[in-house]
């Protein structure tokens, strides 16, 4: 970072002295040329800048995100679907690399719980603030009297470990069961019980997958999952940050949303924590977020 802090100032000097020759000279062509190369400059002042607040040990790993739908029945599995979409258009963006691991669909529509995983450079230091609550407010599509409802969905975002990072897991502390899944119909549904659930007894920590065929397959992924969500308990234990860690755990509803995206009576997309506002929903809900992740990576 001080090597590149040292390059940047290196060439705006160059820059400030070009500028003084092309306006001596009064030649706009490179004067424009300057202000370009100035623009990107600054483009990359700014990605070290954010690179310096992406330092902890795990801020450089791929990610889990587990996504719960609050109550309130359709209305919420819809939004919990919406977030799910939102995030993988951001990863699409990005182009990074996703993975629906889970999912369990709404009754009638949307999902009731759904989680993925996403690959690329720094990804879980960019993610690991959207942990908590997300707060819908708009006018129901599936209300026939129109009227606005309030929706709720939860967000948890975990580091996939890495296999320089030892995890021990003890087959005593483990309750494995499988079970078929439930797929959206198709060569997707599978006629065998190939879907597995592991639950680490000492912790109550339960994972889950089902998007391979093969039950082998599906266990691999669910310890791998187990392994990331260890590692992401002592993690927050070390860093005191238990009580952050119950939030995500706490009661979906009201008083403890980070994030409220307001569709009606007004339109705005406001975070709790930085009270940074977008008046553009549907543009963060198509996955422009870097917005919010930037200003929450500024917060304690």
């Amino acid at each position: 970072m001080v090597t590149s802090y040292e390059k940047s100032i290196l060439e705006l000097n160059d820059f400030d002295e070009l500028n003084k020759i092309a306006s001596d000279e009064k030649n706009i062509n490179v004067q424009n040329e300057l202000l370009k190369n100035i623009k990107d400059l600054r483009e990359l002042v700014k990605k070290n800048e954010i690179k310096c607040f992406l330092s902890n040990e795990a801020d450089s790993l791929n990610c889990y995100i587990e996504i719960h739908a609050g109550a309130g029945g359709t209305e919420s599995q819809d939004w919990a679907e919406m977030l799910r979409r939102m995030y993988l258009k951001w990863s699409v963006q990005k182009k990074f690399k996703s993975n629906l691991i889970s999912e369990h669909k709404g009754d009638e529509a949307g999902i009731k719980s759904s989680t993925i995983s996403i690959e690329g450079d720094y990804v879980f230091g960019w993610l690991k603030k959207e942990s908590g609550i997300h707060r819908l407010v708009r006018i129901s599509p599936f209300d026939s009297g129109s009227r606005r409802h309030t929706s709720f969905a939860s967000i948890w975002v975990y580091p996939v470990v890495d296999e320089n990072i030892n995890i021990e897991i003890l087959d005593k502390d483990l309750r494995i069961d499988t079970y078929r899944s439930s797929g959206a119909g198709g060569q997707h549904v599978n006629t065998t019980d190939s879907a597995v659930r592991i639950t680490h007894l000492p912790t109550k920590i339960v994972v889950q997958c089902q998007n391979e065929r093969s039950q082998h397959k599906n266990k691999e992924t669910c310890l791998n999952m187990l392994k990331a969500r260890l590692y992401d308990f002592e993690i927050k234990k070390k860093e005191k940050q238990n009580q952050s860690n119950e939030l995500t755990k706490s009661e979906i509803g009201w008083g403890h949303q980070i994030r409220s995206y307001v569709l009606q009576p007004y339109r705005l997309v406001k975070d709790n924590r930085s009270n940074h506002e977008s008046s553009d929903p549907d543009k963060v809900l198509n996955g422009d977020i870097d917005q919010f992740l930037e200003k929450s990576l500024y917060q304690n």
